[in-house]
């Protein structure tokens, strides 16, 4: 395999990485966040419009955790910075 073929699979296990990583984050973190507002609204169901606001909120900002390395992950995949470099170094001859 030449170097290419290496920047190619160092991407696309990179990205799978990044990506798995990247999803197991904060689907824990939102599991847990969820069953901490849970117990919340069972101990004070008065509370129960504050808690599900921060709840949605906090949700999202960890969502957008597992956005950005998808985000990432894409641009391993389809946009490697990497890939101009080796390819001018391809057409020099190595």
């Amino acid at each position: 395999m030449d170097y290419l073929a290496w920047v190619a699979v160092a991407s696309i296990l990179s990205s799978g990485i990044c990506i798995g990583i990247g999803a197991i984050g904060p689907a824990l973190g939102e599991g847990r966040a969820l069953a901490q507002a849970l117990s919340a609204l069972a101990q004070q169901p008065d509370e129960a419009n504050t808690i599900t606001r921060t709840l949605f909120v906090g949700l999202a900002m960890v969502e957008s955790t597992a956005i950005y390395c998808f985000v990432v992950s894409m641009i391993l995949i389809f946009a490697n910075p990497f890939w101009q470099f080796f390819l001018a170094r391809a057409g020099e001859g190595g």
